[in-house]
């Protein structure tokens, strides 16, 4: 992917925004509401994932929402910070950061979440309305399927194709393709489920 980070020198401001994104993106906001809402540690219950999906199995409605909501922010944050600091190139690096942060955050040892929702924020942050395309792609697919999982996925997907489509920006266009791949591929277990007809749907 040449135009990924188009003409970006590695430079410390670049690896300084990178990191600081991370750090945004690694907040375990799923982890830390359940936990101080008195639900326990959330990896310990349901599917174990630090998700939204989880969080509704395992509490309830509104931490589901708030999840939602936070996990979402910290991917707009992440873009909307880095455009601040150096344009589009650095929000490229703050997004990627950013969900990489959620999926392998240091102090859980590594192992976060599917960063469905951080990627939908992330997506808003370069573009709104490829972002409110994959935000309606989830409520679609969810709606019609009930399976978070795959709702996810084709959200994520989505991305680089309503990038492409209504912005022919190339480099906003393989930075969200990489971000489907990653969410896709962290969806693996969920991927051998569906094939299986195993995958719970949402509210069960």
């Amino acid at each position: 992917m040449p135009d990924l980070m188009g003409g970006l020198a590695f430079t410390w401001p670049v690896f300084v925004t990178a990191a600081v994104c991370y750090l945004v993106g690694a907040v375990p906001w799923g982890l830390l509401l359940t936990a101080i809402a008195g639900y326990g540690d959330i990896r310990q219950q349901g599917s174990g994932n630090i998700g939204a999906t989880n969080v509704l199995r395992t509490s309830n409605k509104g931490l589901a929402a708030l999840t939602v909501l936070l996990d979402g922010g910290k991917g707009l944050a992440a873009v909307l910070g880095a455009f601040e600091v150096g344009g589009p190139d650095y929000a490229v690096v703050g997004g990627l950061a950013a969900v990489l942060g959620h999926m392998f955050p240091a102090w859980l040892g590594f192992r976060g979440g599917k960063a469905v929702a951080t990627t939908l924020g992330v997506v808003l942050g370069l573009a709104w309305m490829p972002g409110l395309v994959c935000c309606a792609t989830w409520l679609i697919v969810a709606a019609i399927t009930r399976i978070s999982s795959l709702a996810g996925m084709a959200s994520a997907i989505a991305a680089p194709v309503a990038i492409w489509l209504l912005t022919h920006d190339m480099q906003y266009t393989q930075a969200t393709a990489l971000i489907a791949l990653l969410v896709v591929a962290r969806h693996h277990a969920n991927i051998r489920r569906l094939l299986r007809g195993e995958e719970p749907r949402i509210g069960r």
